[in-house]
């Protein structure tokens, strides 16, 4: 099976740890680069989170890139109360003397997208602040991109706050500036937010046993992981989270995606980051609505085979993708 190109643009904390593991091993994949982003912890130390990952991985070939501290117009807001203080769950993990790629990230996904040979999946897992950052500065970059797969917004609540999921919540200006282009560009976009990304999980015992199976490092960070969450939150279960969109990508028939124009609200007092999913059938009153039909057309996923997913991620993590 010929592999899917893929890019990754991450703020790695334990989650976004799950979703590189999975793309960095699943054979179908083939993992072009890594851009960086402040977003659950600093950047430095997404930064660090990231090289120590492929490092356990065995993935040194991918360049890794620091890229954006803050976003757009906010002041960073960090998730280290979800993530531990190092991101990565206080486990002892986070600690390489891989030095990241030299470039800016905007400039690693430039060169990485201007040179592709066959288009590029973007999975951002994270703020997208690079990518607006890319979208403002080098264009002609976007040509590269075959599609877009996004952890990120929600049909339904949000999660940082009421209305908004974190990461539109940290730099919803950006998620903005990437929508507007990706329609401009006619890039397919999806949207794995909320509304299925708890579902996929992983119990503690099954994290338990993956961490003991002797398979390697990587199955070992993995259980720890997943495990770490279980502690935290005082729960049987986690989520694999972020690694869901990287699933999407590999395994597209195990979500229910609807088409949907999706607009991100800049200015709500009590909605500021929400991602606006429309969904009315626009049969009737469309005259009402002074803002008229979002431009961005959307792939929203509402449902997601959530067994399905977290089989996959527990497969390939544990050394038998197949």
């Amino acid at each position: 099976m010929q592999s899917i190109p893929v890019v990754m643009d991450v703020d790695t904390g334990v989650d976004d740890a799950c979703a590189l593991l999975l793309a960095a091993l699943h054979p179908q994949l083939r993992l072009v680069a890594v851009s960086c982003v402040g977003g659950n912890t600093d950047v430095d130390q997404v930064t660090r989170n990231t090289l120590a990952v492929l490092e356990i991985a065995g993935r040194t070939d991918v360049p890794v890139a620091r890229g954006a501290q803050r976003p757009l117009i906010e002041h960073a807001v960090h998730a280290r109360h979800v993530h531990g203080d190092d991101g990565m769950g206080d486990l002892g993990w986070a600690r390489t003397d891989r030095e990241p790629d030299a470039r800016h990230a905007v400039e690693l996904l430039r060169d990485v997208l201007t040179t592709a040979e066959e288009p590029i999946t973007l999975v951002p897992t994270a703020p997208m602040t690079n990518i607006a950052l890319l979208v403002r500065t080098y264009p002609e970059a976007l040509r590269g991109i075959g599609r877009i797969v996004f952890m990120g917004g929600a049909a339904r609540q949000g999660n940082a706050t009421a209305s908004a999921e974190f990461n539109v919540f940290h730099d919803p200006e950006a998620t903005a500036i990437v929508l507007d282009a990706a329609a401009e560009q006619g890039i397919p976009v999806t949207m794995y937010g909320l509304d299925v990304f708890y579902g996929p999980a992983v119990t503690r015992a099954e994290a338990a046993a993956l961490a003991a199976s002797g398979q390697g490092d990587a199955a070992r960070l993995a259980g720890e992981l997943v495990g770490f969450q279980c502690e935290r939150f005082g729960s049987e279960q986690a989520t694999i989270g972020d690694a869901g969109a990287v699933c999407a990508v590999i395994d597209p028939d195990g979500i229910s995606t609807t088409p949907l124009p999706v607009r991100v609200e800049l200015a709500g007092s009590w909605s500021r980051g929400r991602t606006i999913v429309d969904t009315r059938d626009w049969s009737g009153d469309r005259e009402h609505d002074p803002a008229g039909r979002a431009d961005a057309v959307v792939d929203v996923a509402l449902e997601v085979d959530a067994r399905r997913y977290a089989d996959l991620w527990l497969r390939t993590v544990g050394g038998t993708p197949a």
